[in-house]
Order: structure tokens, then sequence, then C-alpha cells
């Protein structure tokens, strides 16, 4: 690497940086604003806000990589175009492929951040995020197992071995205790419905009374059981994309297949993620054919208003492409490739143009 590739790397590096820390922060703001309001909420309090803000923050520090390269690389070329340290550089000898080359350099560790941050780090931060705020707020206690969800609720134990989309449950167990901690009774539900007023509908119940003298068994067809315990706190056990590791999400895929159930959100959530580092690449590839090619003297406002246009602009698109895709079931992997490869081939023609 020699010095001014060396140079152009590190600058762009530096305002990326800089560029993501005010986008991070902007960003927790807001949440922070959303969430004062659920203060007083069971037992969520100030200290369980600043816990979730910092467990959701690497999940959106690798949402924003793209923007923050984006703007990063508007920032620091921009600068080494109102200076002339561009020019200098094309008259030393670079051309600019060789600019182009050095800031993919950068893009490469910045793409390398990334997907260490959102497949080593995101996925089980954002999971104990949603955590500790849905469990603060419903004041249960809850502990999550290979075994299914369990839930603790007065003197009853809570097992929920499956819970669906829709908020239905499925397979569930409830063991009900006295006052020396006892089993004294034992029910089971093939299913289960929310209702409403705290009251879910239980289907194909199996009911086992136990005292040191006799055990007596029933069924039901169906029973009303009164519960605390909301859909809300149980969502957090449904499969979230923004749960899973790129491999996980693989493997989910593969599962929903192998049964025939409906995988096409989960797979447009997991080509998504294969092709974010791409974003990233393209992103920093926009910015410089609009850096050498427009006139020198543009203020940092006036860049920063750039890049948000720039990048509110694919973002729009990409969602778009991407609902288009959900809703007409399209190829998963051709709507997450549609729109990076089509600015990515407007940007070609345009550095074409410049060479």
């Amino acid at each position: 690497m020699n010095v001014l590739t060396r140079y152009i790397v590190k600058e762009i590096l530096k305002s990326a940086f800089i560029a993501q820390l005010l986008l991070l922060t902007l960003f927790n703001l807001f949440t922070l604003s959303d969430e004062l309001d659920d203060i007083g909420k069971g037992s969520y309090g100030l200290t369980e806000v600043f816990y979730f803000l910092a467990l959701t923050s690497p999940t959106v520090f690798y949402e924003l990589m793209p923007a923050s390269a984006l703007l990063g690389s508007l920032f620091a070329l921009g600068n080494m175009g109102n200076y002339r340290e561009l020019i200098a550089m094309r008259a030393a000898g670079l051309p600019v492929f060789g600019i182009i080359k050095s800031v993919m350099l950068a893009g490469m560790l910045l793409a390398t951040t990334a997907v260490l941050v959102g497949e080593f780090v995101a996925p089980s931060a954002e999971e104990k995020a949603q955590l500790i705020k849905v469990t603060s707020q419903n004041q249960q206690v809850m502990l999550k197992t290979r075994y299914g969800l369990w839930l603790r609720e007065e003197r009853q134990f809570i097992n929920v071995r499956q819970v669906e989309e829709n908020g239905d449950l499925a397979d569930i167990s409830i063991y009900e205790v006295d006052g020396q901690q006892h089993l004294y009774r034992s029910i089971h539900a093939e299913r289960a419905q929310f209702l409403g007023n705290q009251q879910w509908q239980l289907h194909n119940v199996k009911q086992s009374d136990i005292s040191p003298e006799q055990m007596r068994s029933s069924t039901e067809n169906e029973r009303v059981w009164k519960s605390s315990i909301a859909p809300d706190l149980l969502k957090i056990v449904v499969v979230n994309p923004d749960n899973l590791s790129l491999y996980d999400l693989a493997m989910y895929v593969k599962f929903l297949k192998d049964n025939q159930q409906k995988s096409h959100t989960f797979e447009m959530a997991l080509w998504g993620r294969i092709v974010n580092p791409l974003v990233i690449f393209v992103m920093l590839l926009v910015s410089t054919p609009f850096v050498i090619g427009v006139r020198r003297g543009i203020n940092v406002g006036a860049r920063i208003l750039i890049g948000a246009v720039i990048g509110m602009g694919f973002n729009i698109f990409d969602i778009t492409v991407g609902h288009i895709g959900l809703i007409y079931d399209l190829n998963p992997p051709l709507m997450a490739f549609i729109p990076s490869l089509t600015v990515l081939a407007i940007t070609l023609l345009t550095i074409k143009r410049l060479q």
C-alpha cells in the first residue's frame, strides 16, 4: 500500500467513523424519546431504557454502515477536492481508477467490521434487549430454554413449547403449587388463543389434580384461562430475522422448506443480509464520480444533504423492490440484488464518462 492509498483509506475510515457516531447518536436519541413514554410500565425504568439502547445499538450500527460509508466518503473526498489534493494526486500520476481502488479498500475494512458486528454481536444483543424490555413491562419471571419458554405468575409455572406468528400458543403446560411449594395441579393444553381482557381460550385440555391420597384426571374440549400474560410478552420467542445470524437464517429457511412452510419472508431477510456488504461498496463507489466530477467549493452542509438524498433514495428504492418481491412472491436473490446492481451500473457508466 503506497502513501497516497494509505492516506485516502485513513481519511475515509476516519470520516465514516464520525458519520457512524453521529448517526448512531441521532437514532438512539429518537429511540430514547420513544422509550421514555413506556417508563412506569411494570418495572421498566430509566436503567432498563439505557440497557435497551445499549443492546440495540449493534443492530443499528450494522444497518447504518452503508449510510455512514457514503457520508464519510463524500466528506473525505470532498475535502480533498476542495483543497486540490485530488488534482495533485492525479497530476502525480494517480488515475481515477487508483482513487477508486483506495476507496474500495476502505470499503473492505468497513464491510468486514459490519459483518463481524452484524453476525456475532447484533443478533444476541437484540434478543437480550427485547427480553429486558418485555419482561420488565409485564413483570413476569421468564426463562427461554431449548425446552420452550418458562414463565412464572404467582403460584403458576407455565411452559410454552411453541409460539406462532399470530400470537397463538401450542403445547402449553401449567403447573400450580400451594403455599408450601408442593405441586397440586397440572394442566396441559394443545393450543391457546388470546381473547383479550387477560383471558386465553385453551383447547383440548387435560388436567391432573395431585394430593397425598390420590390423583384425579379430567379432560375438556375448551376452557377459559385467566392470566396476565399478554401476547406481547411472548412475541420475543417468535423467530425474528433481526435476532438471527446469517447461518441461523439459512438453517431456519432450510427448516421451513423441509417442512413445507412459507419461507419467503426469511429468504428475503437472508439475501438482504448477504447483499448488505455489497451495498457498502456501492455507496462508496457512488461518492467517487460525484466528488471528482462536481465543481470544487461545495461546503460540508451541502455534502451531507447530498449524501442524505442519495442514501434515502436508495433506501426507498430498496424497500419498494423488497415489498414488491414479497407481494408477488418473486425470486428473493433477484429482488435483493436489483437495487444495488442498478445503482452500481449507473455509477460505473458515470465513472466511464469521467475517464
